[in-house]
């Protein structure tokens, strides 16, 4: 075993000790040490329940022979630390998860783990993690939050909330309305109940084959959640005695079988910085220009929440993500044959697997649309690409043309839009807030929520190198690279230029002649980093561009 270098010969006593300090018995010692890495913590709604999927986990171990070993990793919320300078730690934290994950199953030598992770950037953090590692791994996330109820009776979630701020500087909508939703949009613990980034990632997990059925969809209230977390934690014994590694599973074939799903899906947009990013540390490469080839052929076949009426329990109770990947299969748009952390192949995982509602997950011959959720965008203003979560945006805006409104950070564009100064037709820009530039990428839920708050979705498209939640709907486009504090022509943008932006076409382009955008280059000077001290101010110095995943280099 793995840990027998610190478990075993008389080299090791003074290691052995240690572990007899803390309490393990020779019989313990004796079986296989898997770490279970809890995310658990008392500030994330998403991670509040982690401690009893932890000790199901825990459980499932013992029953099957190993004995767990707790570590923490930490997580962040982005709703909580969305519109303020706290959203600059956010992606940030992906890394710091993944380096401190790899620290503590160095330093202690397990031999297998049990990630337990549940927001979003906890989970792509430990699926690096894990790749990076290759010991043999399974994960279990904590599951999604149950959608809200009005007191009206209509169902909500987080998104119609930050809506509802909208709504109330546009006058449409009240205080007592505002706090109707502030208390019934999020009733339980979980991750947020559409399909945001967090259950994306849960979701796109089980699609690539790192999870058991069920991880991405069984709610966190639900019995079933902690059943699952037990056979998770009888699985990893299986997977430490036939030798199944993420490597053995995150390969190139397995990516793209995660792409197709997350078409189908219509998941965040923040999947296209997260998937590269976990690639990479597996020794795969993902471009962008991949994932529209994959749109094109791959249909969209589900509407949740941002982009529907319906929440993550209706799409367990339709089937879950291997419904999906069984219509998906009759158009041959998967690689069957890849091995997954049940032990199985894909082909072998699906067999009996049946679509229970087909208005939650749309056959294959009647999807809401023959390309998939997510686009990108290239074009002089994106000479690298930016994305857009095609399937949440309305008709009206698939193609459009509009004057610039620039703004040179989220708050400054915030501020306009709640003083009404933005107009139909306009596209916001806001810029110098991509990975480099932030530092940080921040999520621009607040703008994008106030603008369809307001009654602008149909008419106003927003334009960043920052990204968004999730959450976000309408014609919002993130990511885009090369960003402004690299130099990109996102930072060349003036007041009023025409920008015209086809969904359609995958293009985006600042109606400006080259040689206009020289002479503007010749005098453009990048502003001082925001931040020079601390972690963000290293962060800032060693991530690459959105196209790439924002990682972290040398």
């Amino acid at each position: 075993m793995r840990s027998d270098v610190i478990k075993k010969g008389v080299e090791r006593t003074p290691n052995r000790s240690l572990l007899y300090a803390l309490g393990y018995t020779d019989e313990e010692l004796s079986r296989p040490l898997i770490g279970v890495v809890s995310s658990y913590n008392e500030i994330v709604p998403g991670h509040m329940n982690l401690d009893k999927i932890t000790e199901a986990v825990k459980a499932g171990i013992r029953a099957a022979g190993g004995t767990p070993v707790m570590f923490p990793a930490i997580a962040v919320c982005d709703g909580i630390a969305m519109g303020h300078e706290g959203m600059k730690y956010s992606l940030v934290t992906r890394d710091l998860i993944a380096d401190s994950t790899e620290s503590m199953v160095m330093a202690h030598q397990f031999d297998g783990l049990v990630m337990v992770p549940n927001c979003d950037k906890n989970v792509p953090g430990l699926l690096m993690a894990a790749a990076r590692l290759n010991i043999p791994t399974i994960f279990c996330s904590g599951g999604p939050m149950l959608a809200g109820r009005l007191q009206d009776g209509r169902r909500t979630c987080l998104s119609h909330m930050f809506e509802a701020v909208g709504a109330y500087h546009a006058g449409s909508l009240d205080e007592e309305g505002v706090d109707d939703y502030t208390k019934n949009a999020c009733p339980t613990c979980g991750s947020c109940s559409g399909m945001y980034t967090a259950n994306s990632m849960n979701c796109l997990t089980e699609a690539i084959g790192m999870s058991l059925r069920g991880n991405g969809t069984i709610p966190a209230v639900y019995s079933a959640r902690i059943r699952l977390a037990k056979e998770t934690g009888m699985k990893i014994m299986e997977l430490v005695e036939k030798d199944i590694r993420p490597r053995d599973i995150l390969t190139e074939k397995a990516f793209d079988n995660a792409e197709t799903v997350d078409m189908a899906l219509g998941c965040s947009t923040n999947t296209m910085l997260h998937l590269p990013a976990i690639a990479h540390e597996a020794g795969v490469t993902i471009d962008l220009d991949k994932s529209n080839s994959i749109s094109a052929k791959t249909p969209n076949l589900c509407h949740l929440a941002p982009a529907g009426d319906t929440f993550m329990e209706d799409l367990d109770a339709a089937g879950g993500v291997y419904a999906v990947m069984k219509e998906l299969t009759k158009r041959n748009l998967l690689h069957t044959d890849l091995i997954t952390a049940t032990g199985s192949t894909v082909e072998e995982n699906l067999k009996g697997v049946v679509n229970r509602n087909t208005e939650i997950i749309r056959p294959v011959e009647n999807p809401y649309s023959e390309n998939g959720g997510i686009a990108v965008l290239k074009g002089n203003l994106a000479v690298d690409g930016c994305v857009v979560k095609q399937s949440a945006v309305s008709p009206k805006m698939m193609e459009h043309e509009g004057p610039a409104r620039v703004f040179d950070s989220e708050d400054e564009a915030i501020e306009a839009i709640y003083a009404k100064k933005i107009n139909p037709g306009d596209v916001v820009v806001i810029r110098y807030e991509g990975p480099k530039g932030g530092p940080g990428m921040r999520e621009m839920l607040n703008p994008t929520s106030a603008i369809c708050g307001m009654g602008l979705g149909e008419s106003v498209a927003l334009i960043t190198d920052g990204r968004f939640s999730g959450a976000t709907r309408g014609a919002s486009i993130g990511h885009v690279s090369p960003e402004a504090a690299a130099g990109g022509n996102i930072a060349l943008v003036n007041e009023g230029d025409l920008i015209h932006i086809n969904i359609k076409e995958c293009t985006i382009e600042l109606k400006v002649s080259d040689e206009e955008l020289e002479r503007r280059r010749a005098s453009w000077v990048c502003p001082e980093p925001r931040i020079k001290t601390g972690y963000l101010a290293r962060y800032a110095k060693m991530v690459t561009s959105a196209d790439k995943g924002a990682i972290l280099e040398p």
